[in-house]
């Protein structure tokens, strides 16, 4: 290893600076969460880029990228900056951020996603509010002929969703018929249609219904599509029977047969990043009646034991888990040096346990939120180690040292010819 880069790759095996005992353990390229919710600035009651960060190196990942519906919302250079100053003080692991794209920003954008430390072009259709909603075509088409880079999309239908929120009926079980799957699937049918009119590559952001999935197929030149681990292992209504509105996210757990469709996205090839969606909100937001609770639940941490208990399960392999974790992200956002283990490429490790048995608790959780809703679930599989730039960063759910993450370098990505 030289200047936290691999150096080779030897039979005799790696030098590192720390001594570990790896036997019967697997050593991953470094997983990366392309989507959390850190909070800061603004809503630090509930979370913040050091508990979240932490989160994430307790789960094995080595790095992140945050969405920008904070409070200021992050749709300048300057908000950009504040959350790269506070990262760079006090976030455990490597990140980048995303600019969100809106009419307030839109003829900026073009300059803005190229910021160091910026992920992309983050848009919500629906679910948002202010200048951070982008529900109007005509706002849409601008942002993604701005961009230059892939644009992650919030695919919900926003006129539907206003015209469905009376069916609640004040129960969190209605959640599924509030924020329904045609909702969704309307919403992404939009935004393929323009960005095929734009030639903008779309990254699709935790798709959750059958009808998205097998729509999604067709337009693999086009988008990348992205499952979230709460819509693969929860199922509608148990979810909401047992959790109330601990498992409620926009957009809804769903019922079984949309589930079966996500695994056969990601059994075919459709899926190409998993990603967290950590949204945490404090126990008291959470027990206020619903639809008044929010949606959200923490996930950077426990990302890893559950898809690797889905591993144990037989549900995917281990090398199906890197792409989707590691290798897909780095290639598709234009990661510079990450994403596998090969010489050159950064030291950045998740060392596994793909036998351990645990139960996951709320007392292990790092979030300011101080929960999970994965609470007293049995796994096989764990994160014994995360490493970053060669730097043991976490051991034995121990976080170690201080604070040494990093922004995230991407390559000058352009849209592709499409």
């Amino acid at each position: 290893m030289v200047a936290g880069k691999i150096a080779d790759i030897g039979a005799s095996g790696w030098t590192f600076t720390e001594k570990l005992d790896v036997t019967g353990l697997h050593l991953l390229p470094g997983a990366i969460d392309t989507q959390v919710h850190f909070r800061e600035p603004g809503l630090t009651h509930k979370e913040d880029i050091a508990h979240g960060s932490q989160g994430a190196v307790l789960g094995g990942i080595t790095g992140f990228f945050d969405m920008p519906n904070t409070n200021p919302l992050t749709l300048s250079a300057n908000c950009l900056q504040t959350k790269l100053d506070i990262a760079a003080q006090n976030s455990y692991c490597n990140y980048a951020f995303y600019i969100g794209g809106s009419a307030a920003n839109v003829g900026q954008l073009a300059q803005l996603e190229q910021l160091p430390g910026c992920a992309g072009i983050k848009v919500f259709m629906g679910s948002s509010f202010g200048d951070l909603l982008a529900e109007q075509d005509e706002l849409l088409l601008r942002i993604l002929q701005y961009g230059k880079r892939r644009v992650a999309i919030h695919a919900e239908d926003e006129a539907r969703l206003r015209a469905r929120k009376p069916l609640t009926a004040n129960d969190v079980c209605n959640h599924t018929v509030w924020r329904d799957s045609e909702s969704a699937f309307l919403a992404t049918q939009r935004i393929i249609a323009l960005a095929q009119q734009a030639r903008c590559p779309l990254h699709i952001l935790h798709v959750s219904t059958a009808e998205e999935m097998h729509y999604l197929a067709a337009f693999k030149q086009l988008v990348t599509v992205e499952a979230t681990p709460h819509h693969l292992s929860l199922v509608a209504p148990d979810c909401y029977q047992q959790l109330g509105s601990l498992a409620q996210m926009n957009p809804p757990v769903r019922e079984a047969w949309h589930q079966a469709a996500l695994w056969q996205g990601i059994s075919d090839g459709t899926v190409d990043i998993l990603g967290s969606d950590h949204a945490p909100h404090t126990l008291a937001e959470k027990a206020q009646p619903y639809p008044l609770s929010p949606s959200g639940m923490t996930g950077v941490q426990t990302l890893l034991p559950i898809v690797l208990n889905h591993v144990a399960a037989g549900k995917l392999s281990l090398t199906r888990l890197v792409d989707l974790v590691s290798s897909n992200p780095a290639r598709i956002f234009g990661l510079s040096g990450k994403g596998r283990i090969a010489v050159g490429y950064a030291a950045d490790f998740s060392l596994v346990d793909l036998n351990a048995k645990r139960v996951i608790d709320n007392s292990w959780i790092a979030s300011k939120a101080g929960w999970t809703p994965y609470h007293g679930m049995p796994v096989t599989g764990w994160p014994v180690a995360t490493i970053i730039t060669g730097k043991l960063v976490m051991h034995s759910d121990q976080v170690l040292g201080q604070p040494q993450g990093q922004a995230f370098c991407f390559a000058e990505t352009i849209k592709p010819t499409l």
